[in-house]
């Protein structure tokens, strides 16, 4: 066995080794709020639940990473954690007048924020594009998706291409969501889901190449105005190198469906620019914020920055054969080291979520919504030989 394929297998042990025997079991066994239903947002580092308002996205983040830990192999409880998501989706999150979704309950499913949130739903579409995927004879899941999909498109389409953040219009417009709509559309492709998924997906990735990234340097803008150019002052200037792993992630996985060149080299070009200017090569992490000069802006670390990384590098080793690849998996391993730091607490399978400048770690609850993130790079490494 060849270093790198030592130092890979390694880290693939250890990261799955975490995910299967701590990380898995508590989100569930303590995460999963038998009495009220849905997911507990929080764990505080001893074990014990955060019992604080509930975003409608964690309930959908935990089924997707259920569904995908069940793909994965692993052995424990998957399918009732995957129905207690959907159920929260269909029961108190679920407005029964429009069919759409609430953003923020109370533990109680009280509506804490009840208007639109698109970020929110397309994590709907992702959680029942995995749910489906695992229990294809399910088909009211499918139609579950179709359907927030379809009310999106008549109600939230923007004039011009992507969407709206609400109707009536309000600014910012914002990249974020639709690149997590973009991942909804592909993993409905995965799942067998039909041509309209296709159609948004390559509306929203070549939106992304024409308006969201910089005409110059190709690096991806976050908010935008009206008509989709960026926002006037420090809003349109501002870079997430953990977004930029993550784009490129989704448009080399578009590049090889479609066979299009053209987003391989954006998605190089994403990750050339999150690797040299947003990841500390001292502290060995991807941080937070860049102006679009590429000065930092925010060098505290956030952990899914580095599972982005992880993807990353992993699907770009995809696209490329020999040195090339080599050169790719040794990133990968590299990043999967700075996530590597974030998941050491004294109750395993918890993890903290900001690193600070200084490389200390700030002490609070670990997020439920992280799982997604964490689950999601583990089985990206986990799929690759050296």
């Amino acid at each position: 066995m060849t270093d790198l394929a030592t130092r890979l297998n390694v880290r693939q042990t250890r990261l799955r080794q975490w995910l299967f025997d701590h990380a898995l079991p508590i989100w569930w066994n303590v995460g999963g709020d038998r009495d009220k239903g849905g997911f507990f947002e929080k764990l505080n580092l001893d074990g014990s639940p955060c019992d604080v308002d509930r975003r409608t996205r964690v309930a959908a983040r935990q089924v997707f990473s259920y569904a995908l830990a069940d793909r994965m192999g692993y052995a424990g409880e998957t399918a009732a954690a995957v129905d207690q998501g959907l159920n929260w989706l269909s029961g108190p999150a679920r407005n029964p007048d429009t069919g759409l979704l609430y953003a923020v309950l109370t533990p109680n499913g009280e509506v804490v924020k009840g208007a639109f949130d698109f970020y929110d739903h397309a994590f709907a579409m992702l959680a029942y594009a995995s749910a489906f995927r695992a229990r294809p004879a399910q088909q009211g899941l499918q139609d579950a998706g179709v359907f927030i999909r379809d009310r999106i498109v008549a109600g939230y389409a923007h004039p011009q291409r992507g969407f709206e953040e609400s109707n009536p219009p309000t600014l910012p417009l914002k990249a974020n969501p639709h690149m997590h709509m973009f991942e909804a559309c592909l993993a409905w492709l995965d799942a067998g889901g039909d041509s309209e998924w296709e159609r948004i997906a390559a509306m929203i990735a070549d939106l992304c190449l024409e308006k969201f990234l910089h005409p110059r340097t190709g690096a991806l803008r976050e908010f935008f105005d009206a008509d989709w150019n960026p926002m006037p002052g420090e809003a349109g200037r501002v870079l997430e190198p953990g977004h930029q792993f993550e784009w490129a992630w989704l448009f080399m996985r578009w590049s090889r469906r479609t066979g299009d060149a053209k987003y391989l080299r954006a998605a190089q070009t994403l990750m050339q620019i999150a690797e040299t200017a947003g990841t500390d090569p001292v502290r060995g992490v991807t941080f937070n914020e860049l102006w679009d000069d590429f000065t930092p802006k925010d060098k505290n670390a956030r952990l899914w920055p580095q599972t982005e990384r992880v993807k990353a590098y992993v699907q770009l080793s995809r696209m490329l054969s020999g040195p090339d690849r080599d050169g790719a998996i040794g990133k990968a391993v590299e990043a999967a080291d700075g996530l590597l730091l974030y998941l050491s607490t004294e109750i395993p399978g918890l993890y903290r979520d900001r690193m600070k400048a200084d490389g200390s770690f700030v002490e609070e609850p670990a997020p439920a919504s992280s799982l997604y993130h964490i689950v999601c790079a583990i089985d990206e490494l986990c799929a690759i030989a050296a």
